[in-house]
């Protein structure tokens, strides 16, 4: 009984109560209801210890309920288009800042003809400068150019006055200044004095998933109505690897600028205009493994050269990771059937020891949406495998992947960005967020849509969506 919540406990209990008396009426004659009623309206202490009995509960149930947890909406940042990083421009650079080896500079531009980016991804702004260093100013540079741009359009859309929120979170892998991001926009917009701030790093790509499920936590903490703004970024300009470490230069070629900001609320006011209600939450961590630890870790190498090592285990440990972390959401989301077939394929390989592989769940059948994690054209590709995805399902990440590259932790908001502007997402759909991190970090979030896409002025798609599908990437 300890492991369960009062609202759990008392949900029970009437669930008891509703069943008890269903028995009765099915066990009990007419005539033995009728004298039952007549002696409580007779007997008025009974009837009124009844009431006021029902009247306890009915205020404890409503008193401790929790207000669902709503996504109010969100904005992703576009940088401008002089910020454009295609083949050419990267090419440039590095031959300019003459701080690669000629085998360096092949290895590069291999991994990045096979990576699936398009030429228009964006880059910091160090990248287009003379000096070519990477220096504090171009990384704050850039994280004030995505947080603001898109905390202003998300205050503009939702009309929410900046003096209304309760909490501000912000995450950002590797880029930590002093003082943090998170009171760089508690100063930017003068926010109130008795806010909780929350900065969270080195988290990598799955901490835009985990900083909403901190928000959903915060806000069924407590029972007043409250709102918390959840900013998601990451900074390239000093990540960017100068050395001849082949498993850190691979990040030079996949990631690319990205911001997004969402407004998460308990306010049950808002619900007719909020996006998407949160159904559900998880996150798993493999931390303890060795090997899940250091698939993807921030190091010197031989020359004193800082960078990001993404081991060639990679894509092992993030399957090993997704399948633990399956094993405790499948359960919680996937119809009947679904579970039944799954007991009785594994079943059938114990008995047929081993012999016989179980049967992969269907997880489009419990979700009508995936946003799932665009790392890489690797990861995608091993993810659709184990998950047995179809080119349709991994469109979103693939299309994502392709025009912004991998914007870490925001991603999962630009492939939410593309089913708007695609017009996908109905009334009542599902959707699954799913995404990767250091650590190693699994995230799952699952939303119930409240309306009909809507594709907004400032969605990142709008000036491209026509051209998406592409055939090849």
């Amino acid at each position: 009984m300890k492991a369960l919540t009062q609202i759990q406990l008392l949900q029970a209990t009437v669930a008891a109560l509703l069943t008890a008396t269903v028995l009765l009426r099915s066990i009990l004659s007419t005539t033995t209801i009728n004298l039952l009623f007549h002696h409580l309206s007779q007997n008025q202490i009974l009837l009124l210890s009844l009431t006021w009995c029902l009247s306890i509960s009915l205020f404890f149930y409503f008193s401790l309920r929790r207000h669902p947890v709503l996504l109010l909406d969100y904005s992703c940042f576009k940088p401008e288009f002089d910020r454009k990083c295609s083949f050419e421009v990267a090419l440039y650079f590095v031959r300019r800042s003459r701080r690669f080896t000629t085998v360096s500079e092949e290895f590069m531009r291999g991994i990045y003809l096979k990576s699936g980016l398009s030429d228009d991804t964006y880059a910091p702004p160090f990248i287009f400068q003379t000096d070519y260093e990477a220096k504090l100013e171009s990384a704050t540079q850039e994280a004030k150019e995505g947080i603001f741009s898109a905390v202003d359009s998300l205050l503009s859309k939702t009309q929410v006055d900046p003096s209304r929120l309760d909490a501000v979170i912000v995450t950002c892998g590797s880029f930590s200044p002093c003082p943090s991001l998170s009171s760089l926009i508690v100063n930017h917009y003068k926010l109130r004095s008795d806010i909780k701030s929350y900065n969270l790093s080195g988290m990598g790509c799955s901490s835009g998933v985990l900083s909403i499920d901190l928000a959903a936590r915060l806000l069924n903490k407590s029972r007043a109505i409250g709102y918390v703004l959840v900013v998601v970024t990451e900074s390239i300009s000093l990540n960017w690897y100068f050395g001849e470490n082949r498993s850190m230069l691979v990040t030079n070629c996949l990631f690319r600028v990205g911001c997004a900001a969402a407004i998460v609320t308990n306010d049950p006011a808002r619900r007719s205009s909020a996006k998407m209600e949160l159904v559900r939450s998880l996150r798993t961590h493999n931390g303890a493994d060795d090997a899940s630890y250091r698939a993807a870790l921030q190091e010197e190498d031989a020359h004193g050269n800082v960078g990001i090592a993404l081991t060639k285990d990679l894509v092992r440990v993030a399957g090993e990771g997704l399948r633990q972390h399956l094993r405790i959401l499948g359960p919680r989301v996937l119809p009947v059937r679904e579970l039944l077939l799954y007991a009785y394929s594994f079943l059938s390989r114990i008995l047929s020891k081993g012999e016989m592989k179980p049967v992969v769940p269907n997880f489009t059948a419990a979700f009508e949406h995936m946003c799932i994690h665009t790392g890489g054209k690797a990861v995608i590709t091993e993810l659709s495998r184990l998950m047995r995805l179809g080119d349709d399902v991994t469109e979103p990440a693939r299309m994502c992947l392709h025009r912004f590259g991998n914007t870490s932790s925001s991603l999962v908001f630009y492939e939410l960005a593309y089913f708007d502007a695609k017009g996908r997402v109905k009334k009542g759909d599902k959707m699954w967020m799913l995404a990767f991190g250091t650590g190693f970090k699994v995230g799952s979030l699952v939303w119930k849509a409240l309306k009909d896409s809507k594709n907004d002025s400032d969605n990142p798609w709008n000036d491209c969506i026509h051209r998406y599908p592409v055939k090849s990437w």
